[in-house]
């Protein structure tokens, strides 16, 4: 069975991708769960009124051609997943900030902070010091107050959509999901 694990992990290796942690990959699959099309439509479209946006900071929105730019830039898988959980918790957190408790997404956008808090507890090993410069300052940004002058207005499934997008192309291979 070990030899089995060492193989992966050598052609993970030999791919330029790092393996997941156990952990990672049960809750983030948990939380593609969670991210199904009709879910994301109902909570972050209908419940919300026509054309309404959250305001986010620029380096909030993370798409996949943010993350295919920043590996070709060499930068780690494990540090592109750690970029990612920064900035879709805090996109989330920036859904729920706008939402009274009794809004119909209050216990929908709860439940994915939930997730995110589990997740954050298997990134808690991570240290901005020990994930790639530009991931850093990236995450130092995310988490910066004083960025008011860099907003953009974004809508909450757009938000959410990107989340889910970016964890599939970071997680799919090394959790071996099937593809969606």
């Amino acid at each position: 069975m070990q030899q089995g694990y060492a193989a992966i992990l050598c052609v993970l290796a030999v791919l330029g991708l790092e393996a997941a942690a156990p952990g990672e990959c049960e809750l983030t699959r948990l939380l593609q769960d969670k991210l199904q099309y009709e879910m994301r439509l109902q909570y972050m479209k209908h419940y919300f009124p026509i054309d309404y946006t959250v305001q986010v900071q620029y380096e909030e929105v993370l798409r996949p051609s943010n993350i295919t730019r920043l590996r070709n830039g060499t930068v780690s898988e494990a540090a592109l997943r750690y970029l990612w959980f920064h900035v879709s918790s805090q996109a989330v957190l920036r859904i729920r900030e706008v939402l009274p408790e009794k809004h119909p997404s209050w216990k929908y956008t709860q439940e994915l902070c939930q997730l995110f808090d589990a997740l954050g507890k298997e990134y808690s090993k991570y240290r901005q010091t020990d994930v790639e410069a530009v991931v850093a300052d990236l995450v130092k940004l995310v988490h910066s107050a004083g960025a008011e002058s860099r907003r953009k207005a974004v809508r909450p499934k757009a938000l959410l959509d990107n989340c889910l997008k970016v964890m599939r192309m970071l997680y799919g291979v090394p959790c071996r999901w099937e593809s969606t």
